[in-house]
C-alpha cells in the first residue's frame, strides 16, 4: 500500500511538472510574436523619420541657395558719449586756438567736448557681422549733431593660412598704442597732445589695404604692412593718388604671473600736400601689472617723430604721452597723464614775440563704472600747449563726462 501512495505521488508531480513546462513554452512563443510586431513597427517608424529627415534636408538646401544669412544676423551697438565742460576760455577763443608750429589760428577740428556747458559729442552706431567662413564685416557711422561720418567700413579674412589676415576698406590704422582705438575707450577723453598735433582728431584713418602676420612662437610677435589713401592733411594729404605706408611690429611678453609688457615700433611714410615726403616714427610701450581681482596698475606711454620736408626746408617736431592708470576695482579707478612737445624745430615766425617752449599738458581723471556698459569720468586738465589770440595762455579745464554702451558691443583691444 506504502509502495502505491509513493508512486502516485511521483506520478502527480510528473505531471505538475509537464503542464507548467508547457505553460512557460507558449508564454514564451508569444512573447515571440509580440517581439516581431514591435520590431515590425519600429522598421515602418524609422523608415518614416529617414523618408522626413530627406526632405527636410531637401528644404534647408533649397532655402539656402536663395538666402543664406538667417545665422549671419549682425551685431549691433550704440555708444553715446556726452560731456558738461567747465573752462576758463569763452567757445569763440577757444575754437581759434593754435599750436605753434603744428595748428594755425582757425584749423584745429573739435570733434569733442568743444563748448563750455554742455555737449553730446557723438552717438556712435557699430555692427560686426560674420558673412561666410571667410570674411568678417564691421561697419561703424558716427552721428554728430550736424554731421553723419562713416568712422569705418571694412571686411577682414578669417582663416587664412600661415597666420596671416588682411583687412580691406576704411578703417583706422594700427600705428602707435591708441591710433586704432575710439575716443570713448581712451583712459582720458582728450586726445594725447601729439596725436592732436600730428593727425588731428581721427588719427590715421583712410581707405586702403592691411595685412598682419602673427608668427608661430609661444611670445606674441606681429607684423603689419598697411597701403593708404594718406588723406590726413596734417602730415600728408597728397590726394592724387594712394600715398601713405604703414608698417609696424608689436610684441608682448608676460613676465610674471601679473606682469604683462606690451610694446611696439612703427613707421609712416607718405606724401604731404607741398608733394614732397612726410616720415613718422612711433615707439609705444604700456606695462600692466595685475594687483588682485579686478585691480591693476597701468602705465602706458608713446613717443612720437615726424620729419616733415616741405622743399626748402625739413620740419623735425616730436611729443610724447605718458599716462599712469589705477583701477581700483571693477566700478572705479582713477589716472594721471602727462603730455609734452619735446621737439619744434620749424619756422615759428608766425609766433614772434611770443613763448613758444615747454609745451606741454598736466591731466588727472577719476572714473566711476556702476556697470561695464556705462561710465562717469570726472577729469581736469592744466594746458599750456596753445596760443590764443597772439597770446600764450595757460588753459584750465574740468570735465565731467558720460559714456553709455548698449548692444553686443566687443571687448577692446588690451
Amino acid at each position: 500500500m506504502k509502495k502505491l501512495l509513493c508512486l502516485s505521488l511521483v506520478a502527480c508531480a510528473s505531471l505538475m511538472a509537464d503542464s507548467e513546462i508547457d505553460a512557460i513554452r507558449a508564454e514564451l512563443q508569444a512573447q515571440k510574436e509580440i517581439t516581431k510586431k514591435l520590431e515590425a513597427k519600429l522598421d515602418a517608424l524609422s523608415k518614416k523619420q529617414e523618408q522626413l529627415s530627406q526632405k527636410q534636408d531637401e528644404k534647408v538646401v533649397n532655402t539656402s541657395a536663395s538666402f543664406s544669412q538667417n545665422a549671419y544676423l549682425p551685431d549691433i551697438a550704440f555708444i553715446l558719449n556726452m560731456s558738461a565742460v567747465g573752462r576758463d576760455l569763452s567757445n569763440s577763443e577757444y575754437e581759434n586756438f593754435a599750436i605753434p608750429g603744428f595748428i594755425n589760428p582757425g584749423e584745429a577740428a573739435l570733434p569733442f567736448n568743444k563748448d563750455r556747458g554742455f555737449n553730446l559729442n557723438y552717438a556712435e552706431v557699430t555692427l560686426h557681422s560674420v558673412v561666410d567662413p571667410y570674411f568678417e564685416a564691421f561697419v561703424t557711422f558716427h552721428l554728430q549733431p550736424n554731421e553723419f561720418e562713416v568712422g569705418e567700413a571694412y571686411v577682414q579674412t578669417t582663416s587664412l593660412p600661415y597666420y596671416l589676415r588682411v583687412k580691406a576698406g576704411k578703417f583706422k590704422s594700427s600705428f602707435g598704442r591708441i591710433n586704432s582705438k575710439h575716443q570713448h575707450s581712451w583712459y582720458f577723453d582728450s586726445q594725447p597732445i601729439i596725436y592732436k598735433a600730428l593727425f588731428g582728431p581721427d588719427g590715421i584713418s583712410d581707405p586702403g589695404i592691411q595685412v598682419q602676420w602673427v608668427a608661430p612662437t609661444d611670445t606674441y610677435l606681429m607684423f603689419g604692412a598697411e597701403a593708404l589713401q594718406g588723406s590726413n592733411e596734417r602730415s600728408f594729404g597728397d590726394r592724387d593718388s594712394n600715398n601713405l605706408y604703414v608698417g609696424y611690429v608689436k610684441s608682448s611678453v608676460d613676465v610674471t604671473d601679473d606682469l604683462s609688457v606690451l610694446g611696439g615700433l612703427s613707421y609712416a611714410h607718405g606724401k604731404n600736400t607741398t608733394s614732397n615726403a612726410t616720415d613718422v616714427y612711433g615707439i609705444d610701450l604700456t606695462l600692466r601689472q595685475e594687483l588682485g581681482s579686478y585691480s591693476s596698475l597701468v602705465w602706458q606711454s608713446e613717443f612720437l617723430q615726424r620729419d616733415k620736408d616741405l622743399g626748402t626746408t625739413t620740419d623735425k617736431q616730436a611729443g610724447l604721452y605718458s599716462e599712469l592708470i589705477y583701477q581700483y576695482d571693477r566700478n572705479y579707478g582713477a589716472g594721471f597723464r602727462y603730455d609734452a612737445i619735446t621737439r619744434n624745430d620749424t619756422d615759428l615766425t608766425l609766433y614772434n614775440g611770443i613763448d613758444t617752449g615747454n609745451l606741454d599738458k598736466y591731466s588727472v581723471m577719476a572714473q566711476y563704472k556702476p556697470f561695464p556698459m556705462s561710465r562717469l569720468r570726472l577729469s581736469y586738465s592744466y594746458d599750456r600747449t596753445k596760443v590764443i589770440s597772439g597770446e600764450r595762455r595757460t588753459i584750465n579745464e574740468v570735465m565731467l563726462s558720460l559714456n553709455i554702451a548698449a548692444g553686443a558691443h566687443g571687448a577692446h583691444e588690451y
